[in-house]
């Protein structure tokens, strides 16, 4: 016998679609190498390519080293075979090449927050002219509230990130934040999965891009708090994030421009 929704107030109408999700979204097939590879390629189609530029990591299972994609590779290059395995102090453990010299502040960030499990850094063409303007991202509609109130800034541009006083500079700005924009930089994501930081460089640029877009037509309103907290937390489940990834790389994969990201099954 169905259940009488109706009389539900919008709390357990969510509670109850959140419970839903845990037994009907399908977990993820792919490995943490696949998962990183499939990121890079991800973000290439999805506006964030820059050259060289950028950089995406992710904590192996060995303490103090991580996953991260090799110099001179572009997004559209990185595949689960040529990743490299570094430690804190970018020293390659696993793979051959080097890392990005500016994945020093990731270190910085990754032991100020043992909660996050990956990190994504690059220079998405709308968020880097944004950051030109030297302001603040503004959350200010529904699809970007994944977003909301989770968005650090630097207002001003620290020069290029491949010192230490560059890391601690990021780390501290970010705080407890998932997310920070770079005055005349890029974006920055630090989340707990490589699935939620894929999802929220994919929801920065798009943000980014809808704030020129508004601010060129007029003066962007606010939303009410409370309401941006409960979209951010409707949205921001890793359930949500989990089906949110696996389509962008459904997504990816069928271009045809990319069968050399993994390898055949």
């Amino acid at each position: 016998m169905s259940e009488d929704t109706f009389s539900l107030n919008k709390e357990a109408l969510i509670d109850k679609a959140n419970a839903e999700m845990e037994t009907t979204l399908l977990p993820s097939e792919y490995t943490l190498r696949q998962k990183l590879a499939l990121t890079c390629r991800i973000l290439f189609e999805n506006g964030h390519d820059s050259g060289l530029a950028g950089q995406i990591t992710t904590r192996t299972e060995i303490h103090g080293t991580y996953l991260t994609q090799r110099l001179g590779l572009g997004f559209d290059e990185i595949s689960e075979d040529n990743l490299l395995v570094v430690d804190e102090d970018l020293n390659v453990q696993s793979g051959a090449g080097m890392a990005n010299p500016a994945n020093r502040f990731h270190s910085w960030v990754y032991r100020a927050r043992p909660d996050v499990n990956c990190i994504i850094h690059t220079h998405a063409l709308h968020a880097a002219a944004l950051s030109m303007l030297e302001v603040p991202l503004q959350v200010s509609h529904m699809d970007n509230c994944v977003l909301y109130d989770d968005v650090a800034f630097v207002p001003k541009w620290p020069g290029v990130p491949v010192g230490n006083e560059e890391g601690e500079l990021i780390s501290t700005a970010l705080g407890s934040k998932r997310t920070l924009m770079l005055s005349h930089h890029g974006l920055l994501v630090a989340a707990e999965s490589v699935e939620a930081a894929c999802v929220l460089a994919i929801a920065f640029e798009r943000a980014a891009k809808m704030q020129l877009l508004a601010a060129s037509a007029g003066e962007i309103q606010p939303i009410d708090p409370a309401l941006g907290r409960e979209a951010h937390d409707w949205i921001l489940r890793p359930k949500r994030n989990e089906a949110a990834f696996a389509y962008y790389a459904r997504r990816t994969l069928r271009t045809g421009r990319h069968d050399d990201c993994l390898r055949p099954r």
